[in-house]
Formats: structure tokens, C-alpha cells, sequence
């Protein structure tokens, strides 16, 4: 009998120990699904390179836009105030960009995106009391509707950009992100075209429009790699026959 009572409690302990073991063994962590900012900003690593190059040309084109009010005598107003936010737009593209060929991080590269697209925000503001300042005197009123035509691309290019940032903090598809940085790229591109408008015969506008503009294909290259809309290779030579 006690022998049976022995066996008996040691199947039990047995018994419990495996079925407890079972129960926490068959729950790992690993099992659940899961969307982390990590894989998505890996996926952001194709864009890092035509990013960057885009941050570096408009953080200049921002400079010498600067340098074109010390020509106007303006220097401290709106206009260069406008220039300044250009060009730490252009530090905090270059920066994401630099994140993006990181596996961690997602943090700054939501962040420096949407800092940028806030510093084109300010420049809406500046732009519009450029065009005041234009007005005050005789030799810059011709210059007052021609700052005014930057203030909506400004605004756009401003919106798209905390948009892409945005869209990384959501956890929305890589695609997303790629749609709103060419959408910002297509802005500056209009915004580039304006600028070089402000004087066909000074060479500061039209440096300034040159970079930016060269700020806005890059920055549709990495729109484009994002979005998975890269351009095929043309055929070479008769290769075109198999088609």
C-alpha cells in the first residue's frame, strides 16, 4: 500500500512538471507576429545614398539664397531668414538619410524628416514677410510677387516631408513613404523654378534653383526606390528583338 501511495505521487509531481513545462515552453515570445520599425527602416536603406546627396545640394541652395540678400541688401530679413530654413532642412534630410542605412534608429529618421519638413514650415512665414519687406522699398518692390510665387510650392514641399515622417511613425507600407518624399521632390522643383526667377541676370538665383533642383531629382530617386518605380535598364544593340 505505501508503495503504491509512493508511486503513486510521483506520477503527479511527474505529471505537473511536464504539463507546467509544456504550458510555458509552447508560448514563446517569437510566436506572435509582429511590425517593428527596425524592418522598416532597413527597407529605408536603398534611399539612404540619393537621400543624402538630396539633404547636402538643398542645405546649400539654402546658403546661397542667403548670400543673394547680402547682394539685395536684405541680408537679416525674411528672404535670408527663408534661406536659413532651407538650409537646416537640408541638414535634417542628410541626417535621416545617414539613419536609414541603419537597422536601428527608425526614431531619427522619423524625427529629422519631419524637423525637416517643420523648418519649411517657418519658411512659408519668412517668405510671406519677405514679400512685406519687397514692398517697403522702391528698388525690391519688383521683387514682392516673385517671392510671393515660392510661398505655395514652400508649403507643399513643407507638408510632404512631416507626411514621409509620418508615415514611418504609423508603421504605414515603405511605399507610402517613398510616395510623399517625390511628392516633396515635385515641390522643390516648382519651388527651384521660382527662385531662378527672382533675377534671370544675377548668378545667385539661378545657383541657388541649380542645387535645389538637383536636390529635387535625387530626392525622386529615393521616392522612387521606395515605391519600387526604378527605371529599366533601355536594351543595348538588337537586344530589343527578343522582347
Amino acid at each position: 500500500m505505501w508503495t503504491t501511495n509512493l508511486l503513486f505521487s510521483t506520477f503527479t509531481i511527474l505529471f505537473h512538471h511536464v504539463t507546467s513545462t509544456t504550458a510555458f515552453t509552447t508560448i514563446h515570445p517569437h510566436s506572435f507576429p509582429t511590425t517593428s520599425t527596425t524592418t522598416k527602416l532597413y527597407s529605408l536603406k536603398p534611399a539612404a545614398i540619393p537621400l543624402m546627396d538630396s539633404g547636402k545640394a538643398l542645405a546649400r541652395s539654402g546658403e546661397i539664397l542667403i548670400d543673394y540678400t547680402s547682394t539685395l541688401n536684405l541680408y537679416g530679413g525674411g528672404l535670408s531668414a527663408a534661406g536659413a530654413n532651407i538650409r537646416n532642412c537640408g541638414d535634417a534630410v542628410a541626417q535621416a538619410a545617414a539613419s536609414c542605412r541603419f537597422k536601428t534608429g527608425a526614431e531619427l529618421v522619423c524625427d529629422e524628416l519631419r524637423n525637416g519638413g517643420d523648418s519649411l514650415k517657418e519658411a512659408v512665414d519668412k517668405l510671406k514677410l519677405a514679400v512685406e519687406e519687397c514692398m517697403v522699398e522702391e528698388r525690391t518692390v519688383y521683387l514682392a510677387p516673385l517671392v510671393e510665387s515660392t510661398v505655395n510650392p514652400m508649403e507643399s514641399s513643407s507638408i510632404a516631408l512631416e507626411a514621409a515622417g509620418a508615415s514611418i511613425q504609423q508603421r504605414r507600407p515603405i511605399a507610402d513613404v517613398g510616395e510623399e518624399l517625390y511628392k516633396c521632390a515635385c515641390s522643390l522643383e516648382q519651388l527651384a523654378m521660382a527662385i531662378q526667377q527672382f533675377d534671370v541676370d544675377a548668378k545667385e538665383p539661378k545657383e541657388c534653383s541649380t542645387r535645389m533642383m538637383f536636390a529635387s531629382t535625387k530626392m525622386k530617386e529615393a521616392g522612387d526606390e521606395l515605391r519600387g518605380k526604378k527605371d529599366k535598364p533601355k536594351p543595348k544593340g538588337k537586344s530589343w528583338i527578343k522582347g
